[in-house]
């Protein structure tokens, strides 16, 4: 599991990467309610590097704000692979960065099912390439409290932008 020092220094490492290639990211959170923007926007001069951050954290604002479809929603529910997806994609659109990483998961203690139990977690990459997006999706499972999920959830995020970036 991570901390916050683990946190505070994959962020730096990012905004440094980012500062290099002179790309930049954004952001599309649920369950993660805005920690990773927090933590990349914790880094000096991580003002080149991000300019926007959405936390969707309900299912309308993930419609209105990110654009994604309804139908989507209805059928896989907001901790899928698809809705990350589109989550990650609509935020690449809105923000005109290089790439957007999207959160979403069940953190607990409640609102687990047998299906997505507490702990789950997915993530979504969009990657800008000319006029399209590369979007690749991955589910991972975390162990512990909420605040532990939440804390694994945004190094996880981190470390995938990193990865993304190269």
């Amino acid at each position: 599991m991570a901390d916050h020092e683990s946190i505070r220094k994959l962020a730096e490492a990012l905004v440094n990467e980012l500062s290099a290639t002179g790309k930049t990211v954004a952001t599309a959170e649920s369950c993660t309610g805005g920690w990773i923007g927090k933590a990349i926007t914790d880094i000096p001069g991580s003002s080149a590097v991000f300019g926007y951050g959405v936390v969707s954290y309900a299912n309308g604002a993930k419609e209105l704000i990110i654009g994604v479809q309804n139908a989507s929603l209805e059928k896989h529910g907001s901790v899928s692979a698809q809705v990350v997806g589109e989550m990650a994609k609509g935020t690449l659109r809105l923000s005109g960065a290089d790439i957007a990483v999207a959160v979403s998961g069940v953190a607990g203690p409640s609102g687990g099912t047998k299906e997505k139990p507490v702990g789950t977690v997915w993530f979504g990459w969009a990657v800008r390439d000319g006029s399209n997006a590369l979007v690749d999706t991955t589910c991972e499972y975390f162990t512990g409290d909420r605040e532990l999920i939440r804390e694994a959830s945004v190094a996880y995020a981190l470390q995938g932008v990193r990865e993304r970036i190269k």
